[in-house]
């Protein structure tokens, strides 16, 4: 089964795709992952990419389609695979038509910007050790030091209010329009976001047989 995975950043699509690659028995396709490893194995398109990587730019769509084709080549890939991360925008999904690959189904984790905002500002890592807390739902004993080493608790540059504000609205602005793409077509499953992890992942798994 060929899957994409959709959602806004923080509705935990990282968390279903590990649970679907269990499930189905099938591989996790991260155009970050399939970066990183053309540039480490020395590839023409990985060689391209380190260019620019390495002076802070986006890797052109071009270059990215050329690897995730490498990718998707894989003996692995042989029965499916889920593309998390990609596309990201409608002239990605249509450059993956025209490269001839058809997807199965499209899972969307539904959440409002509102439970994100707090889910991801809530967050809280332990500058020593990296332990994570949440300040509601995880958090440590006295709220300011990690309950593992005593460290000081502190807020990644990514879980930052306004850092959050502006990642979903890229993702309202390039990516949510997929939805519309893929429901025309029949394939949008979108699964509406629980407290519980667990009961997310029932309802995924469910939306994978309808």
């Amino acid at each position: 089964m060929k899957l994409i995975l959709l959602g806004a950043p923080g509705a935990g699509k990282g968390t279903q795709a590990e649970v679907i690659c269990k499930e189905l028995d099938i591989p996790a396709i991260s155009t970050g992952n399939i970066i990183r490893e053309a540039m480490k194995n020395g590839t023409k398109a990985g060689l391209e990419a380190k260019s620019y990587v390495e002076s802070g730019g986006l890797v052109p769509d071009e270059i990215v389609l050329e690897m995730l084709k490498e990718r998707l080549a894989q003996d692995d890939c042989k029965n499916g695979y889920i593309l998390d991360g990609f596309p990201r925008n409608l002239k990605q999904a249509e450059a993956l038509d025209r490269m001839g690959i058809v997807i199965d189904k499209v899972i969307s984790i539904e959440i409002s910007d509102d439970a994100i905002v707090e889910r991801l500002t809530g967050r809280r890592v332990c500058q020593d050790c990296g332990s994570s807390y949440h300040t509601v739902y995880k958090p440590s004993k006295d709220g300011e030091l990690c309950d593992k080493c005593t460290g000081r608790l502190i807020i990644r540059k990514d879980d930052e209010p306004e850092t959050v504000l502006n990642r979903l609205k890229t993702y309202h602005e390039l990516t949510e329009p997929l939805k519309e793409y893929y429901g025309k077509s029949g394939k949008l499953r979108p699964v509406e976001s629980q407290e519980e992890v667990l009961e997310t992942t029932k309802l995924t798994l469910k939306a994978l047989e309808a």
